[in-house]
C-alpha cells in the first residue's frame, strides 16, 4: 500500500507541473505546435484512439440513432484493442511503407499491460492508433478517413459473420 501511496503522489506532482502561469495569471503554453514525427508513439496513439472512437461513434449514427445501449455497445467492441488488431490485419495491403513504419514504431513502444486483449493484439491495435494519431496531426485528414472506414467496414463485416 505504501508503494502505492508514492506512485500517487509522484503522479500528482508530475501533473502539477504540466501547467505553469504567467505573472498576469495565464496559462503558459509550452509547446507552439506538434511535431508528430518527434511525438512518442504512445503519444500519437492517445490521439488516435481519440479519433477513431469519434469516427466510429459518428459512424454509428447511420445505423442506429435511438438507442443509445446498442450504439455503446458496438462502439466499445469495434474500438476494443482485438478489433482494432483485426482491423490492422485486414488493411495492411492498402497502407503506404511510411504508414507500416508508423504501425511498427507504434506496435513497438512500451506499454503497460493490457486488460481485455492479449499482448500481441494490445501492440497491435498501438500501432494501429499510432497510424491514425500521426494521420490527424499531420493534417492528412482525407487519408486518415480512408482507413477509418476501410477499418468499420472489415470489422463490421466481420463481426457480423462471426454472429451468424
Amino acid at each position: 500500500m505504501k508503494r502505492n501511496g508514492q506512485k500517487y503522489r509522484l503522479l500528482r506532482k508530475r501533473e502539477a507541473s504540466v501547467f505553469g502561469f504567467d505573472d498576469n495569471g495565464d496559462i503558459v503554453e509550452r509547446y507552439d505546435g506538434i511535431d508528430a514525427g518527434k511525438a512518442s508513439p504512445l503519444v500519437t496513439a492517445y490521439i488516435g484512439d481519440a479519433y477513431y472512437h469519434l469516427f466510429v461513434r459518428k459512424r454509428m449514427l447511420s445505423y442506429e440513432q435511438s438507442r443509445v445501449e446498442i450504439l455503446h455497445g458496438f462502439c466499445a467492441r469495434i474500438v476494443s484493442a482485438p478489433w482494432q488488431a483485426r482491423a490492422y490485419e485486414r488493411i495492411e495491403g492498402s497502407l503506404t511503407d511510411e504508414e507500416r513504419d508508423l504501425f511498427r514504431r507504434g506496435r513497438n513502444a512500451h506499454s503497460h499491460a493490457p486488460r481485455a486483449a492479449t499482448f500481441k493484439e494490445y501492440h497491435m491495435s498501438t500501432g494501429f492508433e499510432s497510424v491514425l494519431g500521426t494521420l490527424y496531426l499531420t493534417g492528412r485528414l482525407q487519408r486518415l478517413d480512408e482507413i477509418c472506414e476501410a477499418s468499420f467496414q472489415a470489422v463490421v463485416h466481420d463481426m457480423m459473420s462471426e454472429e451468424k
